[in-house]
C-alpha cells in the first residue's frame, strides 16, 4: 500500500501521430500523411478522450501542456485555436502555464506561429537536428538550411521569447567541426532553450534495418563534451543530460516528468501517468496508436489500449531513471512525496552508489556525480 500524503504537478501531453514524412532515425509514433489530415475529427477525438479521464483528475491543475508528435504544427491555427477552446472549458489550466507545440522547419509559413501564438501557445520545439545540409539530406529531412534559419527568426517575428532548438550529434560522416558549427549556428539565433542530443539507432526504424556509419565512440565524445563547453560559454546552463537552457527558461513541462510528477496522455498512442490518492495507486495508460484506429473509437467509449498499476519495484527504478537525468538531481523527500514508497527503500542503493562516486555525499539530495552521469546504466542497476 502507498502513502501518498499529496499528488505530484500534472501535465497534460498531447499527440499529433502525422508527418509529412517519416524520418529514417525516427522511432515516435508518427505516419506520413497521405490524403490530408482529418483536423475536425481528430480534435474532436482529443476531446472525448479527455473527456474519459477527467473523473481522475477531478479538482486538479493542469501546470504545462505540451503537443508532440508526429509533427503538431500540420495542424491548422483553427484547429488549434477549437482544441484549445475544448481544453479550457474542461480543465483548469494553472494561469501563468506553459504551453509547448513541436514544429519543424519544413512545416513553417509566414504568420503561421503568430496565428499558434494568438491561440494561447507561449512556447515552441523546433526541430532543426543540424544545419548542414548534407547531414539533413541523411537524417531524411525536409527541411533545409535556409529554411531552419527562417523558423527560429518567425518565432522571434512572432513574439515567442521562449522556443527551443533540437539539434543531434554523432551523425553520419560528421566530424567534430561540424558539430560545433551546427551549435554555433544555433546559438547565433538566440533560443532560450537547446536540446543537443546523439543519435541512436532505434528498432523498427529504417536505420535499425540500413544502418548508417556513425562516428566512432572517441569522436563523439569529443563532440559532446567541446559543444557542453561551448554552451557553457554563452550561457547555456546544463541542466539535464541533453538539455541546455538560459535562466529561468529549463523546460517545465520536462522537469515535471524528470521529477516523476503525473502526466496525462491524450491522443494516438499517447501514455501517462495518474496517482490517486483514493485509491492510493500509481497507474499507467497507453492509448491505440493507428490514427485510424484511435479515430474509429465512439463517444462514451474508451481510446485505452492498456493501463498498468506501477508496482513498488517499478515505481523506484522509474523514479531513479528520471531523476538521476537532472545535473543537480531533486532533494531526497521527493522520493516519498512522489512515489509513496519510504525513502529507506533506497537508502543502502543510495549509500552504495555514494561509495562508488556516482551520487554526491549529500543525504539530502539524490543527485548524481558527473561520473555517475557517464555512468547511468551501472547506477541504475543498484536500484
Amino acid at each position: 500500500m502507498l502513502d501518498l500524503t499529496q499528488l505530484p504537478p500534472l501535465s497534460l501531453y498531447i499527440h499529433f501521430p502525422w508527418c509529412v514524412r517519416k524520418c529514417p532515425y525516427c522511432d515516435f509514433n508518427s505516419h506520413a500523411v497521405k490524403n490530408g489530415i482529418p483536423e475536425k475529427d481528430y480534435v474532436q477525438a482529443l476531446l472525448r478522450d479527455l473527456e474519459n479521464h477527467l473523473p481522475d483528475i477531478w479538482g486538479r491543475s493542469i501546470q504545462t501542456i505540451f503537443m508532440g508528435g508526429g509533427t503538431p504544427s500540420l495542424f491548422s491555427p483553427e484547429a488549434m485555436d477549437d482544441l484549445f477552446v475544448g481544453l479550457r472549458s474542461r480543465l483548469n489550466l494553472k494561469p501563468d502555464i506553459e504551453i509547448t507545440l513541436e514544429a519543424n522547419p519544413g512545416t513553417v509559413e509566414q504568420g503561421k506561429f503568430a496565428e499558434f501564438r494568438d491561440t494561447g501557445i507561449n512556447r515552441l520545439s523546433i526541430g532543426i537536428q543540424s544545419f548542414n545540409e548534407d547531414h539533413l539530406q541523411k537524417l531524411g529531412r525536409i527541411h533545409n538550411r535556409k529554411e531552419a534559419i527562417r523558423a527560429a527568426e518567425l518565432a522571434h517575428d512572432a513574439g515567442f521569447d521562449n522556443f527551443n532548438l533540437d539539434l543531434m550529434f554523432g551523425l553520419p560522416g560528421q566530424s567534430l567541426e561540424q558539430a560545433l558549427a551546427d551549435i554555433k549556428t544555433a546559438m547565433d539565433l538566440e533560443p532560450a532553450h537547446l536540446s543537443h542530443y546523439q543519435l541512436t539507432i532505434e528498432p523498427n526504424t529504417l536505420f535499425y534495418s540500413q544502418p548508417p556509419q556513425l562516428p566512432d565512440e572517441d569522436r563523439i565524445w569529443d563532440m559532446q563534451t567541446q559543444c557542453q563547453h561551448t554552451l557553457a560559454e554563452r550561457g547555456y546552463a546544463h541542466y539535464e543530460i541533453s538539455a541546455y537552457a538560459r535562466a529561468k527558461r529549463q523546460c517545465q513541462h520536462n522537469l515535471n516528468y524528470w521529477q516523476f510528477g503525473d502526466y496525462l496522455g491524450i491522443g494516438a498512442g499517447a501514455h501517462g501517468k495518474i496517482s490517486n490518492s483514493a485509491s492510493q495507486s500509481i497507474t499507467r495508460h497507453w492509448k491505440h496508436r493507428h490514427p485510424q484506429e484511435y479515430l474509429a473509437i465512439n463517444e462514451g467509449q474508451s481510446v485505452l489500449a492498456g493501463e498498468k498499476p506501477l508496482q513498488q519495484d517499478d515505481l523506484i527504478l522509474e523514479f531513479m531513471m528520471n531523476v538521476l537525468r537532472l545535473k543537480d538531481g531533486v532533494e531526497s523527500q521527493l522520493f516519498s512525496l512522489h512515489t509513496g514508497l519510504p525513502l529507506e527503500l533506497v537508502e543502502d542503493a543510495c549509500n552504495k552508489a555514494r561509495e562508488q562516486g556516482w551520487m554526491e555525499p549529500d543525504s539530502q539530495r539524490i543527485k548524481p556525480t558527473p561520473k555517475g552521469q557517464l555512468f547511468l546504466n551501472d547506477l541504475l542497476g543498484l536500484f
